[in-house]
């Protein structure tokens, strides 16, 4: 393949390196969004985790790859609305006649169980949905500003 002079290919080594572990970021930082109440981790911990596939995206495939698979404006819209499911699980104990931030559902399930730990297990689904979408608009962004367009020339070429 010829390319411009000046214009660097991508490694195939680093494509493939990143493609392999792209999902395994994705499935682990999901368990760790999910089962933060119950173990060590939590929502914020595993939405960066997550997040960190868009590194791994841009690392591999460039600039071009990493836009077009992740599409900015409905990150955006997502990170709200992780906001807005947070504060209105947080309202919940307002509702009921408690605290803003009341764990109200403390008594679903038995210890150790998914949700055992009521509210405070949403609550960590809410942050983690806003962190991993936050930080994806910022890698966006960022990456962007590292000079998204000789990506998108490299992209042509190939």
């Amino acid at each position: 393949m010829k390319l411009k002079e000046g214009i660097k290919s991508k490694n195939t080594v680093v494509k493939c390196g990143a493609d392999m572990i792209l999902p395994f970021a994705i499935v682990f930082g999901l368990a760790v969004i999910l089962f933060g109440t119950v173990s060590p981790g939590g929502g914020f911990q595993g939405g960066v985790i997550v997040a960190s596939a868009c590194i791994l995206l841009y690392l591999g495939h460039g600039y071009g790859v990493t836009s077009k698979a992740l599409d900015q404006e409905f990150l955006e819209v997502n990170e709200a609305l992780g906001a807005i499911i947070y504060v209105l699980l947080a309202a919940c104990g307002l509702f009921l006649g408690a605290r803003f931030c009341q764990n109200v559902f403390f008594d679903n399930g038995s210890v150790g169980d998914l949700i055992s730990a009521g509210t405070i297990t949403f609550m960590s689904f809410a942050v983690g949905y806003k962190v991993l979408t936050g930080i994806g608009v910022l890698l966006l962004l960022m990456f962007g500003l590292l000079g998204g367009e000789d990506d998108d020339e490299e992209e042509a070429e190939e």
